[in-house]
């Protein structure tokens, strides 16, 4: 695995036509971009997200109870092998958290959209963070990274 991730976020508003423009176009390849993260992404009547082959689509781990809650996905280019990430559980439709290892450590990122209208997002987040430090390499804070 490379040392430099590239990542790129945005906000779709739901929108497949603005989904599909920012997959199907060259500017994330011509970027190298490794990492989408996807607020408000466009779900299917298939319960799925639009994706090319180039991209594994990792959706919240609460997103097969209530798919049409999912305001939060990543997609993770196919050259980064599945054997140096994983998805780390976290219950909230919000938000979609994957992490990366390395010789270099741990990369946990977190894919999170906040509703302006309440602090439940982020109330959850404060939570994961204290129960979950060895989950997140805290307790190697030297090899532990977080975005």
């Amino acid at each position: 695995m490379k040392n430099k991730i590239v990542l790129w976020q945005q906000n779709t508003n739901k929108s497949p036509t603005s989904q599909h423009n920012l997959i199907s176009s060259n500017t994330l390849t011509q970027m190298n971009v490794d990492i989408v993260a996807l607020q408000e992404p466009s779900i299917n009547v298939f319960n799925c997200t639009i994706a090319s082959k180039e991209w594994t689509a990792v959706y919240p781990t609460t997103h097969s109870k209530a798919p049409d809650k999912t305001r939060s996905t990543l997609l993770i280019r196919s050259h980064i092998n599945t054997d140096n990430w994983n998805q780390i559980d976290f219950p909230s439709s919000d938000v979609t958290v994957i992490q990366l290892s390395g010789k270099w450590g741990k990369l946990t990122i977190f894919n999170i959209y906040n509703d302006s209208n309440s602090n439940k997002t982020i109330n959850s987040l404060t939570k994961f963070h204290k129960n979950n430090r060895a989950k997140l390499g805290l307790d190697e804070p030297r090899n532990a990274h977080i975005i």
